[in-house]
């Protein structure tokens, strides 16, 4: 089998790169996502290229870098959430479901996100993830927000997908990838994003558990290295908390199967306590940190 590179992608529809068995390229073939049953969302510029990657290699361990890839096993990250809310008693019906089902169910919760009927939008062009709805006697009781992200990947894997699509038994050497984690997104986009977020269901009088985050772990530490490691928790949900299960992808597999994901931490903390420490900068560098790398581009001192 081909010699794979340290720079490398990790899963392509949900199975290892260099999985030739026919359950893995069936889903090549037909472009689709394992995790949500439809047709896979990443693609080229142009649409004309299904690229299907999941995750990535990367200097901390292996990453997500799909959304999508945390909605295995029927939205078991979405459930999880629904539980630590609602409790145990309650269903929870994709949007398609619900709306075959509403005459004869009094009580239950209705997701409603991009793959589930549609994402909820606000006049602030503001989109939202998910929102997991409680609806009982034909009335909207309560319901919660969950922003599932991952991370953007720069410049490119391209060379090193086409020699997967194309691997056979006879192919030597898979050619090292040119991705990079577009780390800089996390405090540019990510974090304002989920601060905005976070207020506007904390003014809500429906949600009273405040915003849930899915990310994955090596992400979520590089918020860490902007808000800091030691953001006080608290236990309680609230309108103005938020709470974050974090996640990591299992051992490799042996080919024909999955890995899974694996939860890592569920934190929460006060949503004012997260966005004072992003805005105020305490744990980015310094203003000196700054001036010695201008003299290190300038070659002066």
């Amino acid at each position: 089998m081909a010699i794979r590179p340290k720079n490398d992608i990790v899963e392509i529809f949900g199975y290892a790169p260099d999985d030739l068995t026919q359950t893995s390229r069936v889903l090549w073939n037909l472009g689709a996502c394992p995790f949500i049953s439809k047709s896979c969302t990443k693609t080229n510029h142009d649409q004309t290229i299904v690229y299907g990657t999941c995750s990535v290699t990367t200097a901390f361990g292996d990453c997500i870098i799909c959304p999508n890839r945390f909605y295995e096993k029927n939205y078991a990250t979405l459930r999880k959430v629904a539980t630590d809310v609602f409790g145990n008693d309650l269903e929870l019906f994709l949007f398609d479901q619900f709306i075959s089902l509403r005459d004869s169910i009094d009580d239950c919760i209705v997701a409603l996100g991009h793959n589930s009927g549609r994402e909820v939008k606000l006049a602030t062009q503001l989109s939202m993830d998910w929102v997991l709805a409680r609806v009982r006697g034909g009335e909207l009781v309560q319901y919660v927000g969950v922003e599932v992200q991952s991370i953007d990947i720069t410049n490119n894997y391209r060379d090193t997908w086409h020699s997967y699509k194309h691997l056979t038994e006879a192919t030597e050497i898979i050619p090292k990838s040119c991705h990079g984690l577009n780390w800089a997104n996390v405090h540019k986009r990510l974090i304002p994003q989920l601060i905005r977020k976070g207020l506007i269901y904390s003014r809500s009088h429906f949600v009273p558990s405040g915003l849930y985050f899915i990310l994955p772990e090596i992400v979520y530490r590089k918020f860490e290295d902007i808000v800091g490691a030691d953001v006080p928790l608290v236990r309680e949900r609230a309108p103005d908390v938020l709470t974050v299960h974090t996640y990591s992808l299992s051992e490799p597999v042996q080919h024909g199967q999955q890995r899974h994901i694996v939860p890592k931490r569920e934190i929460r903390f006060k949503l004012a306590e997260f966005s004072r420490r992003f805005i105020t900068g305490s744990y980015l560098p310094t203003g000196e940190d700054m001036d010695n790398a201008v003299r290190r581009v300038l070659g002066v001192t």
